[in-house]
């Protein structure tokens, strides 16, 4: 796990810790020392931490004129013994919807296992984007995350990205295209 990286080449256009609307604005971080874990395993140390032991993200690119935001997760979802998704509703997702975001990408390549629990956070962060017309929309689930959140229900609340091919080569788009599609997508459910 330590050589999987957050995706860098959005660089040019955004950059977190540079962002002083960012949770991460001002954070350093080491290309050499790796100090943060899940469970046993050394991650790469560009990754951010919120909070939780099991799940961390880098924010990609975030796009406050429209509104939205792309972030990439690596690690276990554990909303069973971690609640990570208290973690990311109010570390990442309250944080930036104070800054006027309401559309929430997460690119789930790097998900390794979901363990749901209650799904109140989920209710509540959808009832925070009612007004707005926000959502949330996880790419690439594997197949057994995508069918232990089914069986949680939290598609109650959230996008799944069911409606996507399998594996979709999201890295090969610049995200206002990515967010274009995506808002397609929604429109036609």
């Amino acid at each position: 796990m330590h050589r999987i990286e957050p995706y860098y080449k959005w660089r040019d256009l955004y950059i977190a810790s540079e962002d002083d609307r960012s949770p991460f604005f001002g954070q350093t971080y080491s290309e050499l020392q790796y100090s943060q874990k899940i469970y046993n395993y050394y991650i790469h140390p560009q990754w951010d931490n919120m909070g939780s032991s099991t799940l961390y993200l880098k924010i990609l690119y975030v796009e406050y004129k429209e509104g939205y935001a792309i972030i990439e997760l690596i690690g276990e979802w554990n909303d069973a013994i971690h609640n990570d998704i208290m973690f990311l509703k109010r570390e990442i997702g309250d944080r930036l919807l104070r800054q006027g975001i309401s559309k929430f990408i997460f690119m789930c390549d790097n998900v390794l296992n979901f363990h749901g629990d209650e799904d109140c956070y989920y209710e509540e962060w959808r009832e925070d984007l009612t007004e707005s017309n926000g959502w949330v929309f996880l790419v690439n689930l594997q197949d057994h995350v995508f069918k232990e959140m089914v069986m949680t229900r939290i598609d109650d609340f959230i996008y799944l990205g069911d409606d996507l091919e399998e594996d979709w080569p999201w890295q090969k788009f610049r995200p206002k295209a990515i967010y274009a599609y995506i808002q397609r997508q929604i429109d036609t459910t």
